[in-house]
């Protein structure tokens, strides 16, 4: 998959992209029916709200599920950040998030880049988002909030926010949110199941909890290009990935064939 020169300007002014229905009915419904067998598992990549049950996010899936390490070697996934950044990618961080019916929590207003600055040393803004909507997001069940523009801001400085939820996160102040949204406005892209979304690492975004009755999960994947690698090990490796090796990928029905197989994740498979 290749952007066009209009998209590659709509990025570079708005900070993202949004593809509605991007993936079929079938290959979302493949990954659909993983979200359940992640968040059941025990294990410290899977965090959980306040209440300690309702599941939050599972890091690193790619490196223990199939089907989610087929979304992570995935052309419409790599070659829309290959192409932007103009080099190959890696796997910086791999994000399963729900937003629970009901009990789904916020997230507050931040930047992606601002943390892994901060707290895995990644030298410049040379890594972004890609995601899909494994659920219909809506206006009702947390849906992703952007300030169109504010990618070129740069870094902004930011608090290290431990208390408002269960994960700790670098977040804006209101005054500040305020003073871009005056600039850019806000969009919240909704769309149904497949759909696939990329944005800047610089982009500030958040999004609200989900009082609605209606689950609402997206992948994420942070790619970065391999020479902006991260230089600080302060985080989990399930968290922040020191594993450099650059991103194959499969073909692009790779979701819809038996016959492939996402694990091991290429870097595994070569060291074997």
């Amino acid at each position: 998959m290749q952007l066009s020169p209009d998209q590659v300007a709509q990025f570079e002014r708005d900070g993202y992209l949004f593809f509605p229905g991007h993936f079929s009915k079938q290959e979302t419904e493949v990954l659909r029916a993983q979200v359940p067998v992640v968040y059941a598992e025990h294990r410290p990549e899977v965090v959980r709200e306040r209440d300690g049950t309702t599941p939050r996010t599972a890091f690193a899936a790619h490196l223990y599920n199939d089907a989610f390490a087929k979304l992570g070697r995935h052309p419409r996934m790599v070659e829309p950040v290959r192409q932007l950044l103009g080099e190959d990618v890696y796997m910086h961080q791999y994000k399963v998030n729900g937003k629970q019916a009901f009990d789904g929590d916020v997230w507050q207003w931040h930047q992606d880049f601002g943390t892994w600055h901060r707290d895995d040393g990644m030298p410049e803004a040379r890594a972004m988002n890609i995601a899909v909507f494994l659920d219909e997001v809506n206006e009702f069940n947390g849906p992703l909030y952007f300030i169109p523009g504010s990618h070129r801001e740069g870094v902004v400085e930011a608090g290290h926010d431990l208390t408002t939820t269960s994960y700790p996160l670098w977040t804006l102040d209101n005054a500040k949110v305020t003073e871009l949204a005056s600039r850019g406005g806000l969009v919240a892209p909704k769309g149904p199941p497949g759909s696939m979304l990329l944005f800047h690492g610089c982009l500030v975004h958040g999004s609200p909890s989900n009082m609605s009755p209606w689950d609402r999960v997206i992948v994420y994947l942070s790619l970065c290009a391999l020479s902006n690698h991260i230089t600080r090990h302060k985080r989990p490796d399930y968290i922040a990935h020191r594993d450099f090796t650059p991103i194959a990928t499969l073909s692009d029905d790779c979701l819809l064939r038996d016959d492939v197989s996402g694990l091991p994740w290429p870097s595994a498979a070569r060291a074997a």
